[in-house]
C-alpha cells in the first residue's frame, strides 16, 4: 500500500492502459485519453476530493500532470463525464441510491 500519489497515478494509467481503449469513440475531440482520465479518477478517490478539487491539485503540482502526460488539465465536468462512461452499469461511491433487494421466490 503506497501513500503516493503519484505511485497511485502512475500504477492506475498503467493499468488503465492494459484494459481500456485510448478513446471511447471514434470522434473523440482527443484532449485526453480514458486512460488519463481513468488515473486522474484514481487520484480523485485517493486524495479524497471532488472534481474540483483534483483539478486544483493537478494545476498545483507539474510532476502530476508529467506522469500522467497531461498537455492541460481537464475541466472538472469533463472527469465527471468520464466517472459516468467509464463506470456505467457499476454503482458510483457518490450514489445515494439504495441497492434493489431480491424480490421473495413464491412457493
Amino acid at each position: 500500500m503506497t501513500k503516493s500519489p503519484r505511485a497511485v497515478a502512475q500504477e492506475a494509467l498503467r493499468l488503465a492502459q492494459e484494459s481500456l481503449p485510448p478513446y471511447s469513440s471514434a470522434r473523440s475531440r482527443k484532449d485526453f485519453t480514458q486512460h488519463q482520465l481513468f488515473a486522474v479518477l484514481a487520484l480523485k478517490t485517493f486524495l479524497k476530493v471532488d472534481y474540483r478539487g483534483v483539478v486544483a491539485v493537478l494545476k498545483d503540482f507539474a510532476e502530476l500532470r508529467d506522469d500522467l502526460a497531461l498537455k492541460k488539465v481537464p475541466h472538472y465536468s469533463t472527469i465527471c463525464y468520464a466517472e459516468g462512461r467509464l463506470l456505467k452499469g457499476g454503482a458510483s461511491s457518490t450514489s445515494s441510491k439504495a441497492p434493489s433487494r431480491p424480490q421473495p421466490k413464491a412457493a
